[in-house]
């Protein structure tokens, strides 16, 4: 009895995180969040940790579940074994990511990392193959359905925006606050003469305001590449507004990578964490000039006030302060 609870514990886990897994999907890729538009899950979303290698991290959680349910009818012990101990060791890894690093929690990842421990639980416990038939595999597509149709429910959604917005905008608004999307390059003259009027918009706002800086160096400008790097090991540790501010202080001359480093120094980064991070980043500064692309952003800066989009440096903070409020409305 044992060994069949723990097997249909097993198949059930990989088919409740495979739905999880393509509702997160789906908030990384649709025109707006569907399933989690709160500030944890956007957070989650939008930090450095959500795009390894430039791959959204649902991605790797489908085929994960999705190979793990194909194995619950396959007789491969060792691999479903190997697979099941490795994917829950991942999980644990995730799930202290946001605790420790994004200090940030996004429930449709907090329901696919515990059912890869749960599912790596029961096959470790003695999971045995599922006796394969037609029946069977067809009552594992409504489980799927079932936890999509169930995440939706329980969705909440972020106010509608104006017809147009880019996806990467739209995906990025929570409910209850302002959310504002700076297309940036820390070289680029123009982002730097908006740079002290957004952070005097911010501090006069009347609202609540989140910002997400996407970074976008562009080839003209030799050490944009670098400071936006430096800027995404710096928002991991949960410095990237102070990086921010320093990378704009900073003489352009001094951001190259050694000036970088010593500017994360002075902002209170882990110096040591910041250097493990910064290969890994990469992929990060790939997906979001790929958002900027699919977004047609052609000049810097660009800046999205909920959906209104401003482009250029003209703007005074009173414009922006006003904007912000129209957001709000």
């Amino acid at each position: 009895m044992k060994t069949r609870l723990a097997s249909v514990a097993a198949l059930g886990a990989a088919l409740v995180g495979l739905g999880a897994s393509i509702a997160s999907l789906y908030d990384y890729l649709g025109p707006a969040p569907a399933f989690c538009a709160e500030t944890g899950c956007a957070t989650v979303r939008a930090s450095a940790w959500a795009h390894p290698l430039g791959v959204p991290m649902p991605v790797l959680g489908i085929a994960f579940f999705l190979v793990m349910a194909v194995l619950a009818f396959a007789r491969r012990p060792r691999l479903r074994l190997a697979l099941a101990a490795t994917g829950a060791a991942w999980a644990v890894g995730l799930i202290g990511l946001q605790a420790f690093v994004i200090h940030a929690w996004c429930k449709l990842c907090m329901i696919a990392d515990p059912m890869a421990i749960a599912g790596g639980i029961a096959v470790l416990a003695g999971a045995r193959t599922v006796r394969f038939s037609w029946p069977r595999l067809a009552a594992a597509v409504p489980v799927v359905g079932a936890t999509v149709l169930a995440l939706s429910l329980f969705a909440h959604h972020a106010p509608p925006l104006p017809a147009g917005t880019p996806a990467c905008v739209a995906r990025e608004q929570v409910p209850g606050e302002v959310t504002v999307v700076e297309f940036v390059d820390f070289e680029c003259p123009f982002c730097r003469a908006l740079a002290p009027k957004l952070a005097e918009a911010l501090r006069a706002a009347h609202v609540p305001v989140r910002v997400v800086r996407k970074m976008v160096p562009l080839p003209m400008h030799p050490h944009a590449l670098p400071a936006a790097l430096a800027w995404c090991c710096a928002a991991a540790q949960g410095k990237g507004d102070q990086m921010a501010d320093a990378l704009f202080a900073a003489p352009p001359e001094e951001l190259t990578t050694d000036g970088c480093e010593k500017i994360a120094t002075q902002v209170g980064c882990d110096l040591d964490r910041y250097r493990r991070d910064l290969p890994a980043m990469v992929g990060k500064v790939a997906a979001d000039m790929l958002d900027a692309r699919g977004g047609e952003i052609h000049s810097l800066p660009t800046v999205f006030v909920g959906g209104a989009r401003l482009t250029g440096a003209n703007h005074t903070a009173a414009d922006l302060v006003a904007e912000i409020d129209r957001a709000a409305r």
